[in-house]
């Protein structure tokens, strides 16, 4: 017989879900709507806390295998802080499977029935209002405290969560703070909520410091007495002092300067720093510690005046990336970048494995090169087979990939012909631009992935396949999905584990880089050509929206037009002598637009709305540039109203 006090928690549900007024909190409020109307549960259904099985868990492990680093010494420090409290410490990725925990060991059967441990998912879809999966689902720090919940089986537990973000202002985790018993005022937990908070703040500064180690960092505070110890934000910015990463509090900071939702990180990043704040950036070494606290303040455009502390780059000398411990095939991609010998060594430990991998990046960051570096790793025979799935027509993607029999239909060769998926067999299939494969098709990949199988139109006999895919794309997948142009569960097969080649103008080794690509173009003239101080600058220190092939269509074009042995800056495209080439500039009045489609918008500028030249450059095809441009609303200056 169900207990009173659950007859009356669920009767409040259904009554709040059914319209009525109720004196608890909004995001609660909500979170309860959502479970009833969007995620179809019942309050009446209770269940216990699912653990998901070790592999499931190693690959998200793997997956957040830097964080949870980062994250470890802040989460050993706050449990010291709440010891003998009975409190246990979650750190729940993306999709709301805890990662690292720590709680007394001596409670594990219990935490462990209760969801308070290593590898449950606590998604709001499955576990209802609950504070991991309500963070999750908001993207706000929030207290969901005992009948907050909204399965009653949760009930005795009081939880505190707050979301993390990484360096580029997208949603990384949830720090969460939970006891299996409490008072019940719930605001006996608003400490709670001001320690994860606390904690939060002292993360993000950790990995932006640890990722922006040659790059200006500023930190800011509205208080110079605290300015030291506890900054509340910070930036980074790159050579041409624009902002390359920040901290969530900053990032909130910065969308208020320019009316902006600070959750469109990309309207924030690759702006100059002087578009926030009213301060040259030519002048960041007066903002340290050379100068008193108290003299070192800077006026926001449309906020505070601030205190702030800048951070210079670190001048340690280069070290090549390419340890001796990398495949040659990979150890050939990077010289002296940081992120590129961490996701290179990840590439490594993984090119052997069977994993689905998903490799993002900017266009032209060199996704296709990547992984034909990681097949070329491997050490088991079988083609690579490249798919651009963008630069297909849509009426030929099914009959390329999974081949048809003789007669399937009009116009099909008498022989028929073995897709693309069969003759990845034994190797590795390569779906670039997975963002553009239709939805249709999408269905049939999965059911490739999920029963190793393909079925060729006009068969009625599936062929086993023993491939593994490599999908990439440039596009925001999580935006697709939430549009219902992507798959969610063709997302999560696919990304079993998640490289991401960082933009060009990012990347520290730049020069060995431009020098490696100058080699390798003048070893095919007659001649050996080197670039002048003046043009390595203006290269170094462009935008690059088009990342590595851009350098490459830039480096061929200098080639083709230096007369003597030497690169100046007139050997440069006409784009490197124009007063604005960054990646920022978006001429004749455009709107603002995505990240997505800011990048596209830059490269037909850049091509000047040649639609041919900017889809040669792409790599797809111009009707593949059209249904671009008509998705992402992108005009071309001639046709925008005046």
């Amino acid at each position: 017989m169900v207990e009173t006090h659950l007859i009356s928690h669920i009767e409040e549900v259904e009554r709040v879900a059914a319209g009525s007024s109720s004196t608890r909190d909004t995001l609660v409020l909500e979170s309860w709507k959502r479970c009833v109307d969007t995620h179809g549960l019942d309050p009446a259904r209770m269940q216990e806390a699912y653990i998901v099985p070790d592999n499931e868990l190693r690959e998200h492990r793997e997956r957040t295998e830097k964080l949870i680093r980062t994250a470890r010494f802040a989460l050993e420090s706050l449990h010291q802080q709440v010891a003998g409290l009975g409190y246990v410490l979650l750190l729940s990725d993306a999709e709301g499977i805890t990662v690292d925990f720590i709680g007394d060991p001596t409670f594990d059967n219990n935490l462990r029935k209760a969801g308070l441990y290593l590898g449950a998912n606590w998604k709001e879809e499955f576990a209802g209002t609950c504070a991991v999966g309500s963070c999750l689902a908001t993207q706000e720090a929030i207290i969901v405290h005992q009948t907050d919940h909204f399965d009653a089986t949760h009930i005795p537990l009081t939880c505190t969560a707050a979301p993390i973000h990484d360096i580029n202002g997208r949603f990384a985790a949830v720090l969460d703070i939970s006891a299996l018993r409490s008072p019940q005022a719930k605001e006996s937990q608003f400490l709670a909520l001001q320690l994860v908070n606390s904690y939060i703040r002292r993360i993000e500064m950790a990995n932006l410091l640890n990722s922006f180690n040659s790059e200006w960092i500023v930190q800011l505070s509205p208080s110079h007495e605290f300015l030291g110890v506890d900054p509340g934000c910070a930036v980074a910015l790159d050579a041409s002092a624009r902002i390359a990463g920040f901290t969530n509090d900053a990032q909130r900071l910065l969308a208020q300067q320019v009316n902006v939702d600070w959750r469109e990180s990309g309207q924030l990043l690759g702006r100059r720093f002087d578009d926030f704040f009213d301060f040259d950036p030519e002048r960041l070494s007066e903002l340290s510690r050379a100068r008193p606290a108290e003299e070192r303040q800077i006026e926001t455009r449309n906020g505070p005046r601030l205190f702030a502390h800048a951070i210079a780059p670190q001048q340690s000398p280069p070290q090549p990336a390419s340890s001796k411990s990398l495949p040659e095939p990979l150890r050939e991609l990077a010289g002296y970048d940081s992120a590129m010998e961490e996701m290179l060594r990840k590439a490594a430990h993984i090119a052997d494995s069977q994993i689905s991998l998903l490799l993002l990046g900017d266009t032209g960051t060199g996704k296709e090169k990547l992984a034909r570096a990681i097949h070329a790793s491997r050490h088991t025979a079988g083609a690579f087979v490249a798919v651009n799935c963008a630069a297909l027509p849509e009426s030929l993607i099914e009959s390329e990939l999974f081949g048809y029999l003789p007669g399937a239909f009009t116009g099909a060769l008498k022989q028929g012909k073995k897709g693309l998926i069969q003759q990845a067999n034994c190797g590795t299939l390569f779906l670039d631009e997975i963002g553009d494969m239709p939805l249709a098709l999408q269905a049939r990949l999965l059911r490739v992935l999920s029963e190793r199988e393909v079925l060729p139109i006009g068969g009625d006999q599936p062929i086993p396949v023993d491939i593994r895919v490599v999908a990439a794309t440039h596009e925001d997948l999580a935006a697709l999905i939430r549009t219902g142009k992507f798959r969610e569960d063709l997302y999560y097969r696919l990304n079993g584990a998640v490289l991401t080649l960082p933009p060009l103008h990012q990347r520290q080794d730049f020069d060995w880089l431009l020098d490696k690509l100058m080699a390798k173009r003048t070893a095919l003239g007659s001649k050996t050509l080197r670039l002048d101080s003046k043009a390595r600058h203006r290269l170094r220190h462009y935008r690059w929206p088009g990342n590595i092939r851009e350098l490459i269509n830039a480096i061929d074009f200098a080639c083709a037009m230096c007369e003597t042995d030497v690169i100046d800056l007139e050997d440069l495209p006409e784009l490197f002598n124009e007063p604005s080439n960054s990646i920022n500039s978006i001429p004749g009045g455009a709107p603002e637009l995505s990240e997505e489609a800011t990048n596209l918008n830059n490269v037909l500028a850049a091509h000047r709305w040649n639609i041919t030249a900017a889809a040669r450059f792409l790599g797809i095809d111009r009707t593949t540039v059209h249904r671009k441009m008509k998705r992402l609303g992108i005009v071309p200056p001639n046709r925008r109203p005046n």
